[in-house]
C-alpha cells in the first residue's frame, strides 16, 4: 500500500469538475484508490462518493492506493494532484 496526504489549492476545492476528471484518473488504474478525510474512506472512482467529502481550499486529505501497481500509480496520482488541484 502506498499512502500520501495533500493539502487542497484549488480555490473551489473538490467541486464537479475536478472530482470528475480524478474520477475518470483512477478509472484507469489497476489498484484502488481511497481518500480519507477526517474519518471518512470514500472509493475515489465513485463521483458521489467523493463529492460527498465536502474537500475545500485548504483542507488536507490522505490518499491510499493499493495494487499491483500501487508505486506508479501513486506517483501518477500525486502528479495529477499537483497540477490539478
Amino acid at each position: 500500500m502506498q499512502q500520501f496526504t495533500y493539502c487542497i489549492k484549488d480555490p473551489l476545492g473538490i467541486h464537479a469538475r475536478p472530482a470528475g476528471l480524478l474520477v475518470k484518473e483512477v478509472q484507469g488504474y489497476e489498484s484502488k484508490v481511497e481518500i480519507i478525510k477526517d474519518d471518512k474512506i470514500v472509493d475515489a472512482s465513485k463521483i458521489m462518493a467523493v463529492m460527498s467529502l465536502g474537500i475545500k481550499c485548504g483542507h488536507t486529505i490522505t490518499l491510499k492506493v493499493n495494487g499491483e501497481s500501487e508505486e506508479t500509480e501513486a506517483k501518477k496520482l500525486l502528479e495529477f494532484f499537483q497540477t490539478t488541484l
